[in-house]
């Protein structure tokens, strides 16, 4: 067979050029392309706007949690300034005759909060849906059952007017205190609520479904990236 040197050269400049090509279309091609997490409850469009490819974009304005002003285990004072820059996964809670899906929902907290245990960007709430009996005391003793470490994982208390104000219509969730013979029971939206740091909601997960669990595990990650993001990008 006769030897072809021009053949031999454009295989060899093939091969060492597709690594490069391929580096190119993941840093430019492929950079940052994730689907973005929706943004809950009500929103309109601002007088505001931003510049994306050198077109003006009109800003939206979106449904945020308002502040609040909470207890936590540890009897410390709770507000946003606890968690700024912070991503959040928040839920309901009570610690005084726990049906199975209170139990599972703080276990699973537990889990998440120990493989999120060293990223200062992950912060975890329980919100006391009892607040009148889980006083901080109680909280404390019941925080050391669920291994719940204050500035990490809060247990929050505080006014039940707050409180319930702060899950209907900050977070958007149901949570209704009845008295049946005598016992008080609770009927509450048993959700994993993900929180930007923002305050807007990204999302809301089934806390005793175990494939919502795997997804909230995926999209804190998915958001993680954004808040990254944003920061570089000076947002």
């Amino acid at each position: 067979m006769k030897y072809n040197p021009i053949k031999k050269i454009l295989i060899l400049v093939t091969i060492l050029a597709v690594p490069g090509f391929l580096y190119y279309l993941l840093q430019e091609k492929g950079k940052n392309r994730y689907k973005p997490l929706a943004i809950y409850g009500s929103k309109e469009v601002a007088s505001t706007f931003h510049s994306v490819r050198g077109k003006q974009i009109p800003d939206t304005i979106y449904h945020i949690v308002d502040d609040f002003k909470l207890l936590n285990q540890k009897a410390d004072t709770t507000t946003w300034k606890n968690y700024k820059g912070r991503v959040i996964v928040l839920n309901l809670f009570y610690s005084n005759d726990r049906p199975f899906g209170v139990d599972f929902a703080n276990k699973a907290m537990e889990g998440f909060s120990k493989v999120y245990e060293k990223n200062d960007m992950i912060h975890f709430i329980g919100l006391s849906i009892d607040p009148q009996r889980d006083q901080p005391a109680v909280l404390a003793e019941y925080a050391k059952k669920i291994n719940a470490v204050a500035g990490k994982w809060d247990l929050l208390t505080g006014d039940s007017t707050q409180v319930y104000q702060l899950i209907r219509k900050g977070l958007l969730l149901d949570a209704l205190k009845t008295t049946d013979n005598g016992l008080t029971k609770f009927a509450y939206g048993n959700m994993f609520v993900l929180l930007d740091s923002q305050h807007r909601i990204r999302g809301y997960y089934e806390a005793t479904n175990q494939e919502a669990l795997s997804k909230l595990d995926d999209e804190i990650k998915v958001l993680v990236a954004e808040e990254l993001r944003n920061i570089k990008d000076g947002r």
